[in-house]
């Protein structure tokens, strides 16, 4: 099943990183969260890639056409009669990547609907957004999207929280003061969604409708917007924290998203 992944914001709330690069290909470790994404995908049998280019979209072009050369060890032999031998083998090598421009300005909703003609013949293919990293299983939220016969099956996820959470006594005093957050007991759209293409009925070819607004609204009105409910590790990139925050437990080697 295909993979489209949205890579085209400018991400503004992480403008300490964005400035000078597309969101998803600011790095966790030495890859950019793109490829993290791409990796999960990928460990569970996905591995036809097509991504909606956007803000510095060339860049990710960049990275992709010069994937061996960034990842390699290389022997360069110089003069009139060059040569070139890339000394490693990757896991990445059965990989198919489509790289389509899908506009500067385009919101979510019309950079959707302009991948439609790579799609082929499949019915039913995959979508989430290039800044978001999880453990989710992928082969079960398409069980539940086939179970369901919904248009649309997201993941509800629990964000988590973004501040240490207390536990205050009656008399002011803290008996209990958590670092890290507990999660969220409410759900939220965490992307990794699995689509009918049908949904491009519901798309616009108008550059200032985003997915998450009218599309959404409207199968949820006509009862064709379903979820699989994923109860692991889900983690945004918006904030140049949650940035720091990854790249620690990358470096840590506690990724929990790493399944390959």
């Amino acid at each position: 099943m295909k993979v489209v992944i949205l890579c085209g914001g400018k991400g503004t709330r992480l403008r300490e990183e964005t400035e000078y690069r597309p969101k998803p290909m600011v790095p966790i470790g030495d890859r950019p969260i793109l490829w993290h994404i791409m990796k999960t995908y990928a460990a569970q049998g996905h591995k036809e890639f097509i991504l909606c280019l956007g803000y510095k979209g060339e860049m990710i072009k960049d990275f992709f056409r010069n994937y061996l050369w960034m990842t390699s060890d290389v022997k360069l032999r110089l003069g009139r009669s060059p040569q070139l031998k890339f000394h490693n083998h990757h896991d990445e090598e059965d990989w198919t990547v489509t790289l389509a421009d899908t506009g500067q300005e385009t919101m979510t909703a019309a950079r959707i609907k302009r991948i439609e003609p790579y799609l082929g013949t499949d019915t039913d293919f995959l979508l989430t957004y290039g800044d978001g990293l999880s453990n989710i299983d992928i082969n079960a939220s398409i069980q539940e999207h086939r179970r369901a016969n919904k248009i649309c099956t997201l993941a509800a996820v629990h964000p988590a929280g973004r501040f240490g959470s207390l536990i205050i006594e009656n008399d002011g005093a803290i008996h209990t003061f958590n670092e890290k957050p507990q999660v969220e007991q409410t759900y939220v759209n965490g992307g990794y969604m699995v689509c009918n293409r049908k949904i491009f009925s519901y798309l616009t070819a108008d550059p200032n409708v985003m997915l998450e607004r009218g599309p959404i609204e409207k199968l949820v009105a006509d009862g064709q917007l379903h979820s699989y409910q994923h109860e692991g590790f889900w983690q945004p990139m918006d904030t140049y924290q949650e940035t720091q925050y990854l790249n620690k437990i990358w470096a840590e080697g506690n990724a929990p998203w790493k399944i390959w």
